[in-house]
């Protein structure tokens, strides 16, 4: 999974601090936007899902996973997008299990890829130290290491 980030140039290191957690959804969109896979019209039902559900999107402690519903019309393929913020991003005020440091987006066009997309990003973030490893990664040639240790 780390390779396919790598090979399909869906990484981003955050250097700027978001000052919320609206702007780091939105931040963590960028790389999809750019690539043309979502819409504004996704990055905006994603923010709003979070306002309407509470932080349901970070997944375990200093991991998100901004997504909306797999019938989105903002949705315009599948892919998975990696940031990395600076700092971690409060979503819930005095809950740190709810502060993120790492953004995996997701972007599916149909229940059954967001599903597959969901059980591979589960699966690579169950691997033993490969959050710990993630988090301290700053650079992309960091970011190879972890791969080249993980991936095989």
């Amino acid at each position: 999974m780390l390779k396919y980030f790598y090979d399909n140039d869906l990484i981003r290191f955050c250097e700027e601090t978001p000052s919320n957690w609206e702007d780091a959804v939105i931040l963590s969109c960028q790389t999809l936007l750019e690539k043309e896979i979502i819409t504004q019209q996704y990055v905006d039902e994603i923010v709003e899902c979070v306002q309407k559900y509470g932080p349901y999107i970070v997944i375990v402690p200093g991991v998100a996973m901004p997504h909306s519903s797999e019938d989105s019309q903002g949705v315009l393929g599948t892919a998975i997008s990696f940031t990395k913020m600076s700092k971690d991003v409060v979503f819930e005020e005095g809950n740190a299990e709810k502060n993120a440091r790492l953004f995996f987006t997701l972007a599916a066009k149909d229940s059954e890829a967001h599903v597959e997309n969901i059980s591979k990003l589960s699966e690579m973030l169950m691997t033993d130290g490969i959050i710990d490893a993630l988090m301290a990664v700053e650079t992309m040639e960091d970011y190879q290491k972890v791969m080249a240790s993980f991936d095989r």
